[in-house]
């Protein structure tokens, strides 16, 4: 069946293709009663303007991208779920990159040119570059970054406040009575914000409560997954003196190091409590249930949505700005018990 065209609905409504052009794109110079007859030929017909080509002609794609270093990442997943329906309820569909955390891709997404005509605006987690690195990007893109970055002035950053989230959750293992606490995930190099925040929180807690750090219970990790925490739980436990308690920096650091800790006959949490960080759905079905730092997606996904629309539809340069969404401290049974 052939598809209606701008021309049918023309015919059908006595007019000439540019009128109908104009009631579909909200021109004003139309007489109500033109458009009337306009609307009533295009219902009557279901005719379906090209949303693509229309913006393909005033230089737009209505699309936006958004940049993730990992899609098997739950929490990237999950935020994913939660950016799409915003941006569409926006207008935009969503494009997905994944960049496995490779500088020269990021670089490569973010350079000058690069937007061409495929998406009009980016929401980006960059794992491969630095603050210094963002600093060079295309200052034509609209840009909106998330994770643990600071903005430079030019796109706006959403995130929460991972030193105060990050004090909270060592906070609860210290309240519920543990003090020889171990941490994993850390990342001493440029691109390791993230983990630096939560190192610098896991500090910030001990130092509230009057507690001494030991260094050497904060072990580095080159990812936030299973096998990171599964590795690094191992390495604690052939100490003399291993922890009654881990801080993981992520859900799934938690889990491994659950799985070692269970492997090895100890019990969560009477022999050693557990709590992770994102919050992500696998964490609330395991056995034992993962204590967690809960960031709120949805808010994180819908202000990032709101700023880019405002930066794409905007002609003059918007200043960038520090957005906070909010977190809670959510105890489940890896630290609390059954």
């Amino acid at each position: 069946m052939r598809e209606t065209t701008l021309r049918d609905v023309a015919e059908l409504a006595g007019v000439s293709p540019r009128t109908v052009s104009n009631v579909v794109n909200g021109y004003a110079k139309v007489t109500d009663a033109t458009r009337e007859k306009v609307e009533r030929a295009i219902a009557q017909l279901g005719y379906r303007p090209n949303v693509l080509a229309r913006n393909l002609a005033n230089g737009r794609s209505g699309q936006i991208v958004v940049v993730v270093p990992y899609l098997d990442t739950p929490y990237f997943a999950e935020l994913l779920q939660a950016i799409i329906p915003a941006a569409r309820e926006a207008g935009y569909n969503v494009l997905v990159d994944q960049t496995d955390g490779d500088p020269a891709h990021e670089s490569s997404l973010v350079g000058r040119g690069a937007r061409g005509l495929l998406f009009d605006g980016m929401i980006f987690s960059p794992l491969g570059l630095s603050q210094d690195d963002l600093s060079v990007r295309d200052p034509a893109l609209p840009l909106v970054v998330l994770g643990e970055r600071t903005s430079d002035g030019t796109f706006d950053h959403v995130g929460i406040d991972d030193v105060a989230a990050s004090t909270e959750a060592v906070g609860h293992l210290i309240e519920i009575g543990r003090r020889r606490i171990a941490a994993i995930g850390d990342q001493p190099y440029p691109t390791g914000e993230a983990a630096q925040l939560r190192t610098r929180g896991f500090r910030a807690a001990h130092a509230a409560a009057g507690l001494p750090v030991d260094e050497s219970l904060i072990i580095g990790t080159a990812r936030f997954n299973r096998i990171d925490g599964a590795t690094a739980m191992a390495a604690l436990l052939d100490r003399a003196d291993p922890p009654d308690a881990v801080f993981c920096y992520s859900d799934l650091v938690a889990s491994g190091a659950i799985h070692t800790l269970l492997a090895h006959g100890l019990r969560v949490p009477e022999d050693v409590a557990i709590i992770g960080y994102d919050d992500i759905e696998d964490g609330r079905y395991g056995r034992p249930t993962i204590s967690t730092i809960s960031p709120d997606k949805g808010a994180i996904a819908r202000i990032a949505v709101e700023r880019l629309v405002l930066r794409m539809g905007s002609s003059t340069p918007v200043p960038g700005v520090e957005l906070r969404a909010a977190h809670r401290l959510i105890p489940r049974q890896s630290t609390i018990g059954f």
